[in-house]
């Protein structure tokens, strides 16, 4: 549960609290589009339908689509924004068992190439669309790099954007998030040298897989 006081905080920090009474506060879209990532399979109507049953009894505003639209706009991605990086921090407890190797709190990129996002003009100017042998993709595509904590998932860190970007390109964004109790289990992908050069600089320490000599080149360890 996020505390009415830290949406409230980062809503004030990015000046995105309402200057008048909104029959849907600014505070009520933090929420909002906090269920939509929870409820992603299904619409905006279901998804208010879902954030509300609680309050049966309540008077409660059922907005229309475009409300619910209108809402998110006003808000604009800033505050949302704020409270991931203030809460994407480590979640193991010192006693958590399996987060740490000898010192050093264990951290590892994860990568997805495979998001589709909504087939708007926008996000076509923006991702772009595969293409095959069949013609351009029916969706955008979209590619999201996280750095997670590997003993409790939790996420650190997160970049996104074109697929056709390479997937070290956006783990380089998170680089700055390494210190020197860490040590990054990495991938065969996240091997070249340049990219562990920019680990190294860091402080944390790194241990990349690497294939064997002899591997198949479909062989992905």
């Amino acid at each position: 549960m996020v505390p009415f006081e830290l949406v409230d905080a980062v809503l004030e920090e990015t000046g995105r609290t309402e200057c008048r009474l909104w029959i849907l506060p600014s505070r009520v879209g933090v929420y909002f589009v906090l269920a939509l990532g929870l409820f992603g399979h299904v619409g905006a109507g279901l998804v208010w339908r879902k954030l509300t049953h609680g309050l049966s009894g309540l008077v409660v505003p059922v907005p229309s689509e475009k409300a619910l639209r209108d809402l998110r706009r006003r808000i604009g991605v800033a505050p949302l924004k704020a409270l991931f990086e203030t809460l994407a921090v480590p979640l193991a407890q010192p006693s958590t068992p399996g987060v740490r190797y000898r010192r050093w709190r264990t951290v590892a990129f994860d990568g997805c190439g495979s998001l589709k996002v909504p087939d708007h003009e926008r996000n076509r100017n923006w991702l772009g669309k595969l293409q095959s042998r069949l013609g351009p993709a029916g969706y955008p595509t979209m590619m999201l790099m996280a750095l997670v904590e590997t003993g409790t998932r939790g996420v650190l860190g997160a970049a996104f954007g074109p697929t056709q970007t390479s997937e070290t390109a956006y783990a380089a964004r998170l680089l700055h998030l390494l210190d020197r109790d860490m040590l990054l289990l990495a991938a065969r992908g996240f091997d070249s040298h340049y990219f562990l050069e920019a680990v190294a600089a860091t402080g944390s320490q790194f241990l990349p897989a690497a294939a064997p000599t002899d591997a198949r080149p479909s062989s992905r360890y």
